[in-house]
C-alpha cells in the first residue's frame, strides 16, 4: 500500500509511520521541522518532504510525488498546540492552531479525495482529541479546532462512503510524545491514562483496517469523558477550569 502521513515526522505520526514501514508498505511523511527530518532514520520506502501542510500547493505536490496517482490512506496527523488559556494566547498562537488544525487537515482530505474518488478507494483519518470533545465554557482554542477535526471526519464520512473511500475519527488520550514532555517540563506522570506512541500507533492503525467510523482510546479515558459528558455545561466548566487553574 501506499500511505502519506502529514504530520508524520514526529509523534504519533512518525509511530504509525514506522509500523507501516515494518509491514512493507510504502510511506510518505511530510513535516516543517527541518531538524525532525534530519532525526529520522533513512528506509528505502519512505519518502520525506519538508513542508506547511496550510499551504495546499505544496502539500498537494508532495503528495502527488508520492503517491503517482494511488493513494491508499491519508492519515492527518499534524497538530498544534499552545499551553496557553483562551483568553492569553497571541495572536501566532492562536493562528498558528487554526491554520494546522483546521486548514491544513482540510487540504489533507481534499488532496487525498481527488486521488481515492479517481480510484474508487481509499481511507482518510484524522487526529483529534479527547479534549474535543468536552463542551463548556472556556474549553482552548485547540480543544475547539480538534473539535473541528472530528465533525470534518463525519462530512467526508457521508459525502464519500457510496465511493468505496472510509473515513476514521481518531481521537486519543494523552500520548507520551516528545512534544507532550516538553509542554510539562518533561513530567507526563499527572496525566491519566496515558499511552506510549507504539501503543497509540497499532490502535489507530487497526482502526483503518477495521474501517472504524470512530475511536476513542484508552477505554478508560473513553469512559471518563463519557461520565463528565453527563455534567451541566456550567458545572463541567466549574470543574474543568479549576482543574486547569491547579495546574
Amino acid at each position: 500500500m501506499k500511505i502519506f502521513i502529514a504530520g508524520g515526522t514526529s509523534g504519533i505520526g512518525l509511530a504509525v509511520a514506522r509500523k507501516y514501514l515494518e509491514q512493507g508498505h510504502e510511506v510518505g511523511v511530510c513535516g516543517r521541522s527541518q531538524e525532525k527530518i534530519d532525526a529520522i532514520e533513512k528506509h528505502e520506502k519512505l519518502k520525506i518532504y519538508r513542508l506547511d501542510i496550510y499551504n495546499k500547493l505544496s502539500f498537494e505536490a508532495a503528495v502527488k510525488d508520492f503517491s503517482k496517482g494511488e493513494l491508499d490512506i491519508m492519515i492527518a496527523s499534524a497538530g498544534s498546540y499552545s499551553n496557553s488559556r483562551t483568553g492569553r494566547l497571541t495572536q501566532d498562537e492562536a493562528v498558528n492552531m487554526l491554520k494546522v488544525n483546521i486548514s491544513g487537515t482540510l487540504n489533507a482530505f481534499e488532496i487525498a479525495r481527488e486521488i481515492m474518488l479517481k480510484n474508487g478507494k481509499g481511507h482518510i483519518a484524522a487526529i483529534s482529541s479527547v479534549a474535543a470533545l468536552l463542551e463548556y465554557s472556556g474549553a482552548s482554542v485547540y480543544s475547539k479546532s480538534k473539535r473541528v477535526v472530528i465533525n470534518l471526519c463525519e462530512a467526508y464520512r457521508e459525502a464519500l462512503s457510496d465511493f468505496g473511500i472510509g473515513v476514521t475519527a481518531v481521537i486519543p488520550g494523552y500520548i507520551d510524545t516528545l512534544k507532550l514532555r516538553e509542554l510539562n517540563n518533561n513530567d507526563v506522570s499527572k496525566k491519566p491514562f496515558i499511552m506510549t506512541e507504539e501503543y497509540a500507533a497499532d490502535i489507530i492503525i487497526k482502526s483503518i483496517e477495521e474501517n472504524r467510523d470512530k475511536i476513542i482510546f484508552p477505554k478508560k479515558m473513553k469512559i471518563a469523558v463519557s461520565i463528565l459528558s453527563m455534567f451541566p455545561k456550567k458545572i463541567l466548566s466549574m470543574i474543568l477550569l479549576r482543574k486547569k487553574n491547579e495546574k
